[in-house]
């Protein structure tokens, strides 16, 4: 039982397989404090940029309508015309700001996983409806880590703001009796400091929480010994299997080496390591290899090719050439067409000069 036990832990580091099926389903690394982040940056980023324009667009269409309000007709048409010429204004102001703030959180995805099209973290599972669950995740190390950001956020942030506020205690006290004029520089100024800030300190937190998620993610796909094995049988095939067909494979090259080897010309041999059978007739453009091998099959190859009377030649360097350079059907390379060709002449040189005497 213990045994049982220690195999159903999840001991052992994912392989690359399991981390994609887990990007897969949609199980991917992310951390709210990015998102946080790539949204405050991108806002800091518009006010510093896109303030000053966006608000003298905003001013002069305002202004418009407040000093000619007078003249501005307000029957059905025109009130629809009114607001269709109010909108597009202000959505010609506000369009690029708030298409960097879509942006922004579109990166903070990107920046974290890849795109993931899934639809399993929405399907229906009895886990989160379940009380035990529910207080299971509310006590969880996550919930422990999520109310220590929010403090350090907390303390963090109000720490800053009350450093970068403190010395202008008393510029704010009067701005109730300062020109409006004045105020929006001072306000844009001060506002920008305050963010810069917030930005950087969220920055430190965005990349320790980053690296926390992806922690914690690692460790849930951390698996058993059990789901190793079982992951490398439907990987590499179950070693039995693997066995019988590299059995059947050898039965059916004994085969087809026994009915090639006879037809062949020449056997060309290291002499013990390898064997290459090569068979040439009038008419072909170069010797074909009818069958090929090393140690037993080669030892075979030899075998058949002496009950069979097929010539067999020893040439170390051109058997093991041959061997690594062509496979069984196919062509030798012209490279060795000298060297076999040689082989083969003196072959049918011999043949005829044997079978000369017998004709007379």
């Amino acid at each position: 039982m213990a045994d049982e036990s220690d195999t159903n832990e999840r001991t052992e580091d994912p392989t690359p397989k399991r981390l994609e099926q887990a990007i897969e389903r949609g199980d991917v690394v992310k951390s709210a404090e990015v998102n946080t982040w790539f949204l405050i940056a991108g806002g800091t980023l518009m006010v510093m940029v896109f303030a000053a324009p966006m608000a003298a667009s905003l001013q002069a269409t305002f202004r418009g309508l407040l000093a000619k309000s007078y003249e501005i007709p307000t029957d059905g048409p025109a009130l629809v015309a009114l607001v269709r010429t109010l909108g597009s204004e202000i959505g010609g102001a506000l369009g690029i700001p708030l298409l960097l703030l879509m942006l922004a959180g579109l990166g903070a995805n990107f920046v974290q996983h890849r795109l993931v099209f899934t639809s399993e973290p929405i399907r229906p599972q009895v886990s989160r409806i379940s009380p035990t669950a529910g207080l299971a995740r509310l006590f969880s190390r996550q919930a422990l880590v999520n109310f220590a950001k929010g403090l350090a956020k907390l303390c963090l942030v109000g720490a800053v703001m009350a450093a970068l506020l403190w010395p202008q205690r008393h510029l704010l006290g009067g701005l109730v009796a300062t020109d409006p004029a004045a105020i929006l520089p001072f306000t844009r100024s001060l506002v920008t400091q305050m963010l810069g800030a917030v930005v950087a300190i969220l920055a430190v937190i965005a990349t320790a929480d980053y690296l926390f998620q992806y922690q914690q993610w690692y460790e849930r796909q951390k698996m058993s010994l059990r789901e190793m094995k079982e992951e490398f049988r439907q990987t590499e095939g179950d070693p039995a299997v693997k066995g019988k067909l590299r059995q059947l494979r050898n039965t059916r090259m004994r085969k087809r080496i026994m009915a090639a080897v006879p037809k062949a010309s020449v056997v060309i041999t290291n002499p013990t390591h390898f064997a290459v059978a090569l068979k040439y007739e009038r008419g072909m453009n170069a010797p074909v290899c009818v069958a090929k091998g090393v140690d037993l099959i080669a030892r075979k190859i030899r075998e058949i090719a002496e009950q069979h009377d097929v010539p067999v030649v020893e040439n170390p360097p051109l058997a093991r050439a041959l061997h690594g350079t062509v496979e069984i059907d196919q062509e030798i390379p012209p490279e060795h067409y000298r060297a076999v060709a040689e082989i083969i002449g003196y072959i049918m040189r011999l043949r005829r000069l044997v079978s000369r005497p017998q004709s007379l």
